[in-house]
C-alpha cells in the first residue's frame, strides 16, 4: 500500500470514527418527549442538560490545551480513552435516577468529548499534513452528522423506550475508540507545542484574526441553540400533523444536512475564499432566524424547504471561520489561540442555549428572534474580512 493509499484510508476512518464518537454530544435532545415525561422536567430542565455537555466540553479542551496532555500522549490513544469513558458516561446518564445525576453524566460526556473531536485534527495532521483544509470541512461535517443521528434513531425507533436510544450511540462511540486504536497515530507527527498565553495575545493584536473571532463568537451564540431547540422547532411548525418519529427525522435531516453544508462550503470556499462563504451562510442563517416565528403561516412544503436551508447554512460557516483564524494566527501560535477561540465559543453557546431554553414557554418559536444578534453581530465584527 503506497502512500496516498494509507492516507486516504485513515482519514475515511478518521471521519467515520468522528462521526461515531460524536453522536454522544445531542442523546438527551433526541429524547426530549419521553425522557421529560420520565423525569417530569420541562424546556428549561432539558437546556441545562444541554449546556452541562458543552460546559464539560469547555474545561476538557482547555485542559487538554493548558496542561500539554494532548502532546505527551499519543492521540490515538487519548481518542481511545476518550470514547470508552465517553460511551460509559452515556450509558449511565441512560440509567440516571432523575435530573441531577443525569447532569452529572452529561458533563463527564462533555469532557470526553474534548477528547474526541478535537483531537480529531491531530490524527488528520499525522495521517494527511497537506489536506488539513479539506479535512477540516470533513471532520465538522461528521460532528454535525454525528449530532443529528440520535434523532434519526429515535425516528427509526419502533416504540422503542429513550434509553436504548441513547445506548446506541455508546455503542457507536465503543467502536470509534477501537477504530483509531487500530489505525494508530500517522507518521507526519505535529511538533510538540505547549500553551502559550503570549502568542495568544499576539494574536488578538492581529485586526484579521479578531475579525474571524468575532464572526466565530457570532455563529456559535445561533448554533447549538438552535440545535438543541430543534426538536421543539420542529413540533411547533408541524403542529398536529407531526408525531413523534416524524419529528425525529424532520429535526435529523434539519440537522444533518449542515454536513453537506460544510463539504459544500469548503468547496466553494476554494474558488471565492473562506470569508465571502462564511458571510453568506451567516447572513442566510441570521435572517431565517428572524423571519422563522412567521413561517409557520406559509404554506407547510415551503416552510420546510425554508427550514433545510437553514439547516444547509447554520453551521457552514463554522469551519471557515476557524480556517480564517488559523491562517491569521501567529504560527507558533496558533494551536494555543484556536483552542481559547474555540473555548470562549462554547461557553458562549451555554449563555444562548440557557437563554432559549428557560424563555421557551413564554415565547415558544418566538425565541429564535434571541438569537438573531449572533449573526447580526458576527457579520458586523468580520467585515474587515471582506474588504
Amino acid at each position: 500500500m503506497n502512500d496516498h493509499t494509507a492516507s486516504n484510508r485513515a482519514l475515511w476512518i478518521i471521519v467515520l470514527a468522528q462521526f461515531f464518537g460524536t453522536s454522544l454530544w445531542f442523546t438527551a435532545n433526541a429524547v426530549v418527549g419521553p425522557l421529560g415525561e420520565s423525569w417530569g422536567i420541562g424546556a428549561s430542565e432539558l437546556g441545562h442538560l444541554t449546556s452541562a455537555v458543552q460546559l464539560g466540553f469547555i474545561v476538557g479542551t482547555l485542559g487538554f490545551a493548558i496542561s500539554g496532555l494532548a502532546d505527551r500522549w499519543p492521540a490515538s490513544r487519548i481518542f481511545l480513552v476518550c470514547a470508552l469513558a465517553g460511551a460509559g458516561a452515556n450509558a449511565a446518564f441512560a440509567f440516571a435516577g432523575g435530573f441531577a445525576e443525569g447532569m452529572v453524566w452529561r458533563f463527564v460526556t462533555g469532557l470526553c468529548l474534548a477528547g474526541i473531536y478535537p483531537v480529531g485534527m491531530k490524527l488528520v495532521a499525522g495521517w494527511a499534513p497537506d489536506r488539513k483544509g479539506l479535512a477540516l470541512g470533513w471532520l465538522v461535517g461528521m460532528l454535525t452528522l454525528g449530532t443529528a443521528f440520535p434523532h434519526l434513531v429515535r425516528a427509526l425507533g419502533f416504540g422503542w423506550d429513550w434509553q436504548p436510544v441513547i445506548l446506541v450511540s455508546s455503542a457507536l462511540a465503543v467502536v470509534a475508540g477501537l477504530l483509531v486504536a487500530r489505525l494508530g497515530d500517522g507518521p507526519h507527527l505535529p511538533a510538540t507545542g505547549r500553551f502559550d498565553w503570549g502568542g495568544v495575545l499576539r494574536a488578538f493584536r492581529r485586526r484579521r484574526f479578531r475579525a474571524a473571532v468575532m464572526g466565530y463568537f457570532g455563529h456559535m451564540w445561533e448554533l447549538y441553540a438552535v440545535w438543541a431547540l430543534a426538536p421543539l422547532l420542529v413540533a411547533a411548525l408541524l403542529g398536529e400533523a407531526g408525531g413523534d418519529r416524524l419529528v425525529s427525522f424532520a429535526t435529523f435531516l434539519f440537522i444533518a444536512v449542515g454536513a453537506v453544508g460544510c463539504v459544500l462550503g469548503g468547496q466553494l470556499s476554494r474558488r471565492y475564499g473562506s470569508a465571502r462563504v462564511a458571510a453568506v451562510a451567516l447572513a442566510v442563517s441570521g435572517l431565517v432566524c428572524l423571519g422563522w416565528p412567521w413561517l409557520g403561516a406559509l404554506p407547510l412544503w415551503l416552510a420546510v424547504a425554508t427550514f433545510i436551508i437553514w439547516g444547509l447554512a447554520v453551521v457552514a460557516d463554522s469551519p471557515q471561520f476557524s480556517a480564517l483564524a488559523a491562517e491569521a494566527a501567529p504560527s507558533e501560535a496558533v494551536g494555543s489561540s484556536l483552542a481559547i477561540m474555540n473555548g470562549v465559543g462554547f461557553l458562549i453557546t451555554v449563555f444562548a442555549i440557557e437563554l432559549t431554553a428557560g424563555w421557551w414557554q413564554q415565547l415558544e418559536s418566538g425565541v429564535t428572534w434571541l438569537l438573531v444578534a449572533g449573526p447580526m453581530l458576527g457579520l458586523i465584527g468580520m467585515r474587515s474580512l471582506l474588504r
